[in-house]
């Protein structure tokens, strides 16, 4: 994984869980996008705080625009200080509070090695360090627009689903506290139907047009199989039906590994652009990190090998002793037993690389490659490094056993 700047660590602003209730003053009058639902799901408690964080998501990403004149310092004050989701003590909520806080309920950080790790890559692409260092004002856009709305409002979304399991688990169902987590998790994902373009959910559309995969009204598969799950979600916390939760959950990570799958398809296929490959290397970039942390730990291993011509042959989840068990073995794998193969007696592979004994004694522990796949596509988005722009890349093999984990099909995914 890349590494990032200790100034990301900063800008944690107050404790994003504390949840202040809107007071009854008749003379506060909420907007009128502050209705009782969002999409086709209604909330069971006060989120209205919370959902207005998502105007903050447009703001920020306005001010880092070439029509904002990449206002980098005025973007960073928005996430950083709040703008819109203000409380009732007068504090404001802010991304920042939460992408730079410790002991959240998502995997990012655990992965990452890092608190705050969602802070951390945001930051980066605030301040032009760590990943960003060097880049120009269209990458960095792209790095702010890109990570706040997805890896930081999706880590925001699974905290809350999360959480909200964790309060059920306790025996905490009601609408003050499972439900209330629950809720919280659509308001961050989707948000007030009037600044739905700035919320994780408009990525699905976006990308259900691109790989053919909505319905004849252009809903995306993925985006009703999540407001599905939500909905199911929240009756199974009514119901204190904890399986039912838990399944909705897993449902919903499911369709955002779908959604963030098939934009990191689309924008390093499109890294051979002879003027926007930097632009589309840093939106492939923007949208694997919204996933990187449930997906990596799913990608090839590797085993590398000097003896042919120093290729590595992934080998799914291994350890390094699977590339000690390679074999040169008469006909095991046919059935007339004339063919010679390299054979794997951990994972039941055939090395086509290896084309003879020599070949294949050239397999040893000692050149095993943790997280392979991983590597290959971090790599490949890798901002500071130029060479990496004028392929298109297919990284579909490196996705695949991430699709098998949790179920996805090729039709789940579509073609662009």
């Amino acid at each position: 994984m890349l590494l990032l700047s200790c100034a990301a660590m900063a800008g944690c602003l107050g404790t994003d869980d504390e949840e202040e209730k809107d007071t009854d003053d008749p003379a506060d009058e909420k907007p009128a996008w502050l209705d009782a639902s969002d999409a086709g799901y209604t909330y069971a408690s006060d989120v209205d705080n919370h959902r207005s964080l998502m105007n903050d998501l447009c703001e920020i990403k306005d001010a880092a625009s070439s029509d904002g004149g990449y206002d980098f310092t005025g973007a960073k004050a928005i996430y950083t200080d709040g703008k819109n989701a203000q409380k009732d003590d007068g504090s404001y909520r802010t991304l920042a509070g939460f992408a730079s806080a410790t002991g959240k309920n998502h995997d990012y950080d655990s992965y990452y090695e890092m608190n705050g790790s969602i802070g951390a890559h945001i930051m980066a692409a605030m301040d032009g360090t760590g990943d960003f260092e060097g880049t120009s004002d269209t990458v960095r856009y792209q790095g702010i627009a890109k990570l706040t709305v997805n890896m930081g409002m999706v880590g925001y979304t699974l905290h809350e689903l999360n959480a909200a399991i964790i309060k059920a688990e306790a025996g905490n169902w009601g609408t003050d506290d499972a439900q209330h987590a629950w809720d919280e998790g659509w308001a961050f994902f989707h948000g007030p139907d009037e600044h739905y373009g700035c919320s994780p959910a408009k990525v699905m559309e976006k990308r259900a047009g691109d790989f053919g995969t909505a319905d004849a009204d252009g809903v995306a598969a993925t985006f009703a199989a999540t407001e599905s799950a939500m909905n199911a979600g929240l009756t199974a916390l009514q119901n204190e039906n904890m399986q039912g939760v838990v399944d909705a959950r897993d449902e919903i990570l499911k369709n955002l590994v779908i959604v963030y799958s098939q934009a990191v398809l689309k924008y390093t296929s499109k890294m051979d652009s002879n003027t926007t490959a930097e632009k589309y290397q840093a939106e492939g970039y923007a949208f694997w990190k919204a996933i990187e942390a449930y997906a990596a730990p799913h990608m090839h291993d590797g085993c590398y090998n000097m003896a042919v011509g120093h290729k590595v042959m992934m080998m799914g989840e291994i350890d390094a002793s699977a590339c000690d068990a390679f074999i040169w073995t008469n006909g095991s794998q046919d059935p007339n037993g004339t063919k010679d193969t390299c054979y794997n007696t951990v994972n039941h592979m055939v090395s086509t690389d290896a084309t003879d004994e020599a070949g294949c004694d050239g397999y040893k522990s000692m050149y095993y490659m943790d997280n392979y796949a991983a590597t290959m596509m971090n790599n490949v988005l890798d901002l500071t490094d130029a060479s990496q722009l004028g392929t298109s890349y297919d990284v579909t093999a490196w996705l695949q056993p991430v699709w098998d984990h949790y179920g996805i099909t090729s039709s789940d995914i579509g073609s662009m």
